[in-house]
């Protein structure tokens, strides 16, 4: 009997596969959730000049007293309107927030400690040199980074962008992803299911996890269980950069996938994990080709594409991949485990002073998707693990789709 090949090996020969995807301009607005190929720099400082952080009058510091001062009043600068003249002694000009401080002017004086009458504007205490005005350059300067080479972009990014004027920026080119479900069992979600047949949650599912961690992904639904139809679908991803099947990839009188896929030229890397949900997991290679025959179980196909696809798909995109994996102590006891790594679906628990517990759930079918919906991570069981004793600590993955 065949050897089952350890998780590590397996995600190490998948990730030394990558090809990092090409480098590609977009818009900047076209850029949420795009990996960054290259920094985003400054194009000229923010603000561009000394600016008025509140409404009120600007003036020379120097011409003001100890108590009241009274000083002329000669014009007004706004927000997109600067005022043009320079200010010389006993003059002041009405700003407002975010206008230009004037040229000559040191100070704002808030609107609150003034009196105006006409063309006279007296004000009433002692001013602060320097106060209300944000210096020029104060959030950023030119040629600032801005936001960093392989940031996967948010809202907060692209608002900084823009501010320094990033109107087109450089990202990598999304992977391609063709992705099908077989099975005749299967309908999509809205048809009209037979008594014998059930909804396909993985076609939709992990094309939604896919598109998630920065893919194109081109769902073909679901494709009849024969050799014709598995071999014309998995001819659609020829110029793709991954093929994802569910279902399928066993050996039973209706899985096709994984001689369809040696029909069509894909060489079978490896097939068979030491991995619990997932033990039936295939990973292929044709070209530039990435191809992964998922089990068709809901659980395990969800937690293979957590555990393999996303690491591939960071290093495609250039982005640094690390687990996010926690010390928790065990709410109730673990058995003894055999020779397969598992993943046991849990919910994590933070006490207020930082401590982690965790709960395993009783059931862990993987045909059973509430349990992973109510689940915030996964207890890593090592191969040929020791019974683990309420109060152990064991690995906890965070899960984070």
């Amino acid at each position: 009997m065949m050897a089952l090949m350890p998780v590590d090996e397996a995600l190490k020969r998948i990730v030394k596969t990558a090809r990092l995807m090409p480098i590609e301009k977009i818009k900047l607005s076209q850029g949420m959730g795009r990996i960054l190929a290259a920094d985003i720099k400054a194009k000229r400082d923010q603000p561009p000049f000394a600016a008025s952080a509140m409404d009120g009058y600007a003036l020379r510091c120097v011409d003001c007293g100890a108590g009241t001062t009274k000083l002329k009043l000669i014009g007004v600068a706004a927000a997109g309107h600067g005022f043009k003249q320079a200010l010389k002694q006993g003059q002041a000009v009405r700003i407002l927030t975010g206008a230009p401080v004037p040229h000559g002017a040191d100070t704002v004086v808030i609107q609150e400690n003034t009196r105006v009458a006409g063309t006279v504007v007296e004000v009433l205490e002692a001013p602060i040199l320097g106060k209300n005005i944000r210096a020029q350059g104060l959030d950023f300067l030119k040629a600032d980074v801005l936001v960093p080479d392989k940031t996967k972009l948010g809202v907060r990014d692209i608002g900084l962008a823009a501010a320094g004027n990033g109107a087109i920026i450089r990202v990598r080119r999304k992977p391609r992803v063709v992705l099908f479900a077989t099975g005749d069992e299967l309908v999509l979600p809205g048809a009209i299911a037979r008594a014998d047949q059930i909804y396909s949650s993985n076609s939709v599912a992990l094309g939604a996890m896919l598109e998630h961690w920065g893919a194109e992904v081109t769902n073909l639904g679901i494709v009849p269980d024969s050799m014709k139809a598995t071999k014309a679908a998995i001819a659609k991803a020829r110029n793709a950069d991954m093929l994802v099947t569910t279902g399928g990839a066993s050996v039973g009188d209706h899985d096709y996938v994984q001689e369809a896929l040696k029909r069509s030229g894909i060489k079978i890397e490896f097939w068979k994990i030491a991995l619990r949900p997932g033990k039936p997991l295939m990973f292929g290679t044709n070209g530039k080709l990435r191809v992964f025959g998922l089990p068709g179980n809901p659980v395990a196909a969800l937690v293979c594409a957590r555990l393999f696809i996303k690491p591939l798909l960071d290093a495609m995109l250039g982005v640094p991949y690390t687990d996010e994996i926690v010390q928790a102590r065990l709410l109730s006891s673990l058995p003894a485990n055999d020779g397969r790594q598992d993943y046991l679906r849990a919910t994590l628990i933070v006490a207020t002073d930082g401590q982690r517990s965790v709960q395993s759930f009783a059931k862990q079918d993987s045909s059973m998707q509430r349990n992973l919906r109510n689940a915030d991570c996964l207890i890593l069981r090592r191969p040929n693990a020791l019974a683990a004793e309420v109060g152990d600590v064991v690995p906890v993955l965070i899960l984070d789709f």
